[in-house]
């Protein structure tokens, strides 16, 4: 029997129900449903010249063990779904932007806080940053399979993708907040990029991206070919991405000198 993994991409805007997306993923067959970046407050920004502004920003801050992450807990009790949950973290002396893998018990499996902060710009020049990148197995219809994560800017660094493959994961799971196939000079540079960094890591992505006007939607999935298997539009809704496991494992048989070079 063929071995698959669908995924959901979450393209909302912070104010879509956990409960009733994860519902909606779960009739459409997901068994891992991933939110766009810092989901908890819509990625929103704060004044610069505005100090008031940034405490009420770090003020509405989420424990990740606080009441905004617990719905995603029963959520994903409620329907036996992996989800992956994104926050601004509450954390002292600056926040983290977090993304946590919660299994179908509730429970948090792999907690991840963004290396690769935007600190050239806000709202993250008022976050901490992560220091490293870890993946996990998770248990699904077609056997175990290791995932990991990394944030929108994460996976513009071939070291993130390199960590996330070398520790075995044949999937990243990518929170993503950014315009990914229009805007300026980089245009759909962005999903060239990752579609390069899963060939060369022989590895799967899926990204979950905000739609317009938060960001311009396109979340999107590839296979370790590079080959996009799934891309949304600038509007709201699920997409779904089914990864052929089958297929990232032989290659990482075939093609074991791309992802396992020292």
């Amino acid at each position: 029997m063929a071995a698959h993994l669908k995924v959901a991409l979450v393209q909302y805007l912070r104010d879509g129900d956990p409960a009733s997306i994860l519902a909606c993923a779960k009739q459409e067959q997901a068994e891992i449903v991933v939110f766009p970046e810092m989901y908890s407050n819509g990625h929103a920004s704060f004044d610069l010249n505005d100090s008031d502004s940034q405490k009420r920003w770090q003020k509405a801050a989420e424990p990740a063990d606080g009441s905004y992450v617990e719905r995603f807990r029963q959520a994903a009790r409620d329907t036996g779904l992996y989800v992956v949950a994104t926050l601004l973290e509450a954390a002292t002396p600056k926040p983290f932007n977090s993304a946590l893998l919660i299994n179908p018990e509730g429970e948090t499996v792999l907690h991840h806080r963004k290396v690769h902060i935007c600190d050239f710009d806000v709202p993250e020049l008022a976050c901490d940053r992560g220091h490293e990148f870890r993946s996990t197995d998770i248990h699904t219809s077609s056997g175990p399979v290791r995932v990991g994560m990394m944030i929108c800017m994460d996976r513009e660094f071939p070291g993130a993708a390199r960590s996330l493959s070398r520790s075995g994961a044949e999937i990243a799971l990518v929170p993503n907040c950014c315009t990914l196939a229009t805007g300026g000079v980089q245009s759909d540079v962005r999903i060239a990029q990752a579609r390069g960094r899963a060939f060369e890591m022989v590895m799967g992505l899926a990204v979950a991206n905000y739609p317009a006007p938060a960001a311009d939607g396109h979340s999107f999935a590839t296979d370790p070919n590079g080959t996009v298997i799934a891309m949304a539009g600038d509007s709201p809704g699920l997409t779904m991405a089914t990864f052929d496991l089958d297929l990232i494992r032989r290659m990482r048989k075939q093609d074991r000198f791309r992802w396992c070079l020292e």
